[in-house]
């Protein structure tokens, strides 16, 4: 087991390193100029200036406090207007079918909308984490309850379990599996729709990786543009392997369906 997972770390960071010598090799053998493609090392020298002058790690800090507090909001929302929908054919047939059309709206379109609402202030960035979270949240959850198998409640009511008891001790662990679905989903849009937001909206109370990457681009300094992005994705890794996965692995475990 811990052979495998030395291995599952290795060969990723053996890959990426090969990229970056292939990389590099390919920008200063054939001249590509820094404002078309920068070298990987002139990527990396923005980087450690930009990490001593505390401008990324502040950056990094505003962003991912934004993110944590829209995706929460969408998490408290979201979970019990799915399973709210899945129960009640009124919530269904109202809020279920437009959180299906409003979940295909690209999370861009949604930055407009709450400058007009809320002005250049946090609560638009907000806003706009929000609404990339709840709908898919919502479909999520509903799809998990609606796909519990109906053994499992008339099990749970033979053995004197109604009301609040089912929702929280059958219904919920038996949707998880859906609902941590949506969740990974809804990170993923809160994550894309806060971008756009910081790109399009700028708050003086707060510069995050949005506006960096928005400097980067009016600039004209790819190095600081494809360091910002490096800086997205990797933060978008650490929080999938420091926190989803595990919570999958556990999943697995205790449902019998762990890998080998």
């Amino acid at each position: 087991m811990n052979r495998s997972k030395t291995l599952g770390w290795t060969l990723p960071i053996i890959s990426v390193f090969a990229m970056l010598c292939i990389w590099e090799f390919v920008v200063r053998e054939f001249s590509v100029p820094d404002y078309i493609m920068p070298a990987p090392s002139g990527v990396a020298a923005y980087l450690w200036g930009a990490i001593a002058d505390n401008s990324l790690p502040s950056a990094i800090w505003v962003t991912v406090k934004r993110l944590m507090q829209g995706y929460a909001i969408g998490l408290a929302v979201g979970i019990p207007v799915g399973m709210l929908c899945a129960r009640f054919s009124l919530f269904r047939d109202t809020i279920g079918t437009l959180a299906l059309g409003l979940q295909a709206l690209p999370s861009v379109c949604w930055a407009p909308l709450a400058i007009i609402w809320f002005g250049l202030s946090e609560t638009a960035m907000l806003f706009v984490v929000v609404m990339g979270t709840v709908w898919s949240l919502i479909l999520a959850t509903q799809h998990g309850v609606n796909s519990i198998p109906p053994i499992y409640m008339r099990a749970a009511r033979t053995m004197g379990s109604t009301g609040l008891h089912m929702w929280i001790h059958v219904i919920a662990p038996a949707a998880f599996p859906s609902i941590l679905g949506g969740m990974k989903q809804g990170w993923a849009f809160a994550w894309r729709s806060l971008m756009a937001a910081e790109i399009y909206v700028t708050v003086l109370t707060g510069f995050g990786l949005g506006q960096l990457l928005h400097y980067g681009r009016e600039l004209m300094d790819m190095n600081q543009v494809i360091g910002v992005m490096s800086v997205v994705i990797l933060v978008g890794l650490v929080v999938d392997k420091a926190i989803f996965s595990p919570i999958e692995n556990r999943l697995r475990t205790r449902w019998g369906i762990a890998g080998n």
